[in-house]
């Protein structure tokens, strides 16, 4: 159990949950059901030795996590995971319903191995991973990143097109385009040339778009504004 203010908040809940899920138990002193459910919940994530962690914040104290939260009455708990609130719920729960809220974080066996396959990050392990946790994005998108340097390149396409769209997906893609990782100056060239195409082609807004992901936020937004002036 930790203690978090506003200051320790991005560390301590938003970093931490990148490496295990993180409890957020936002309660107060005068709070008489933060205090019937505080014990519950020390107790409980306590017993899953250090796979879930519970990080407390008097709302009294610590008003910008209250904000973050949109906390309106307390307690108030939330589960955060990779940086994103997953779950949560109000109020004093009974101690089964608390238990049952703990379990879905706990990592299975399948998950444990799927991070340790991801960190060992050749293709062989990424294909087990793969099998353990097909819908698993941060699977999918290494080995499609490890294919887009290969001959893989229709593997890794069709990999993509089991994902959502989003930045990392846009990078990846771009990736299978040029078939390795280019240099800032040999995107800058391919943009500059589709840029004279993208009004007209389809084709060429959408590897436009891919594209930007491989450059810099500085850069992106550079070409993000001559592709609208060019667009309108």
């Amino acid at each position: 159990m930790t203690d978090v203010t506003d200051a320790t908040f991005p560390t301590a809940v938003i970093e931490r949950s990148k490496e295990v899920p993180v409890i957020v138990d936002l309660w107060a002193e005068w709070c008489g059901p933060c205090r019937q459910l505080g014990p519950i919940l020390e107790r409980v994530v306590a017993e899953t030795d250090g796979a879930v962690e519970l990080a407390k914040v008097d709302v009294d104290a610590n008003p910008r996590v209250s904000e973050q939260f949109k906390v309106q009455s307390i307690p108030a708990v939330y589960a955060v995971r990779d940086g994103a609130v997953v779950d949560g719920f109000l109020g004093a729960l009974p101690e089964q319903q608390v238990r049952d809220f703990v379990a879905k974080l706990v990592p299975t066996v399948e998950q444990s191995e799927v991070e340790r396959l991801l960190t060992v990050g050749d293709e062989d392990s990424l294909r087990s991973a793969l099998e353990l946790e097909p819908g698993d994005e941060r699977v999918v998108l290494a080995l499609a990143e490890l294919l887009a340097g290969s001959d893989g390149t229709d593997e890794a396409e069709a990999l993509l097109e089991r994902l959502p769209d989003s930045p990392e997906r846009r990078r990846v893609a771009a990736l299978i385009r040029v078939g390795h990782t280019p240099g800032g100056s040999e995107v800058a060239e391919r943009l500059e040339a589709l840029l004279e195409q993208v009004s007209a082609d389809g084709d060429a807004r959408v590897e436009f778009v891919e594209l930007i992901e491989l450059l810099g936020e500085d850069e992106r937004a550079d070409w993000r504004r001559r592709l609208s002036a060019r667009l309108f």
